[in-house]
């Protein structure tokens, strides 16, 4: 029978899978829980990816693929799930990669992570960060502060993204979203835009270049609040790479403006559980207090990690606190939260303390799997 792209992600929706592989010569694929599983199905041919491909895009874009080698662009099946979907070519055919994003905006506390990021939905000014590798969970985090806003706060909320992916109803805000080349050309095009919008909150879908954290710095420094992701792996990283974005002459001013803005970043990676019923984040929650600033203004950005640890005040934690948090709950193993660790060493000896020895490792994965 033809591969039915519609069936296909009809059923991967059923199972929860969180993103679908499909490329020519290889089996559909699908990633469940942070698994990648191979689905027991023919292999896939040229004429199966092209229908999909054909059966997803945009008709606004048909006409103009002849030169386009990679595109990213949202797709709908009414009343199951929005896709966020990537078009690229390997070895001259077309892949596609879809990512499923689903109606439900999960409040905080469903997703697992501190209410005290909930902290910075309050905020009136100033840029908050999202960080994290692709995949961790950064967007729905996003979303889900800003659905707190957009329950509690009469607000006007602008959302650039690439492409649309959580669909927003208004409840006491207005919430407008743009999509990079329906809505608006660029990130920078975007933002310069809304600031004449009258908008109070800005969410720019990601951080990619220069011109971007100009545009969102520029927001905040206009009395907005701005959210957005960058894909690093914590707060000094982040401060870092937005920092070096900047020829080396221009750094100083652009250190002194980063900390009188940023109000704080979330960094965040997603572990599996220690019984198999899925995955939760482990998150690094950076408040940004006069101190933070001063070290950020001074490039001591080390000291911020020390400060983090003398105490939980303002509710700021690191990584590896994190992971050891739920380690010592019983969620997760030992051997995740080391293998999740940017500093083992450091989280080595927190579980020290309350545990020794070492546990086994997962099961051998078959080749081939059948979830649907």
């Amino acid at each position: 029978m033809d591969f039915d792209i519609e069936d296909f992600l009809r059923k991967a929706v059923a199972i929860g899978a969180s993103d679908v592989h499909l490329a020519v010569g290889e089996h559909p694929t699908v990633r469940k829980d942070g698994r990648i599983l191979k689905i027991n199905m023919p292999v896939l041919t040229d004429d199966d990816v092209d229908r999909a491909y054909d059966s997803l895009l945009p008709r606004s874009t048909r006409d103009n693929m002849e030169n386009v080698y990679d595109l990213d662009f949202a797709y709908e099946i009414p009343g199951v799930s929005r896709f966020r979907i990537n078009l690229s070519r390997q070895l001259g055919k077309n892949k596609l990669v879809i990512r499923l994003i689903p109606y439900y905006v999960p409040k905080v506390n469903e997703l697992n992570l501190p209410s005290s990021i909930e902290q910075f939905a309050t905020l009136n000014n100033g840029l908050v960060l999202v960080t994290g590798p692709t995949g961790a969970g950064k967007s729905t985090t996003i979303a889900s502060l800003i659905d707190y806003i957009n329950t509690n706060y009469p607000k006007h909320i602008i959302t650039i993204e690439d492409p649309i992916e959580f669909v927003f109803n208004n409840k006491k805000c207005i919430i407008s979203q743009r999509q990079i080349l329906l809505d608006t050309a660029s990130f920078p095009d975007g933002v310069k835009y809304a600031l004449r919008q009258d908008p109070d909150v800005i969410f720019i879908g990601e951080i990619r270049d220069r011109d971007t954290i100009t545009a969102a710095l520029k927001a905040a420094e206009t009395g907005h609040l701005v959210f957005a992701t960058i894909h690093t792996n914590d707060a000094v990283q982040t401060v870092n790479r937005i920092i070096n974005m900047f020829e080396p002459s221009d750094r100083d001013v652009v250190r002194n403006q980063l900390a009188s803005l940023i109000r704080g970043t979330i960094s965040q990676k997603l572990v599996p559980l220690k019984d198999g019923s899925g995955r939760r984040p482990a998150c690094e929650v950076l408040v940004v207090t006069p101190t933070v600033k001063d070290f950020i203004e001074k490039d001591e950005l080390g000291s911020i990690y020390d400060l983090v640890k003398k105490g939980s005040f303002n509710s700021m934690i690191t990584m590896n606190m994190s992971l050891y948090n739920l380690y010592a709950s019983g969620f997760i193993t030992e051997e995740v939260a080391m293998d999740t660790s940017d500093d083992k060493t450091e989280l080595a000896q927190m579980i020290k303390g309350v545990y020794t020895g070492s546990i086994a490792g997962g099961n051998d994965e078959a080749d081939m799997d059948d979830p649907f």
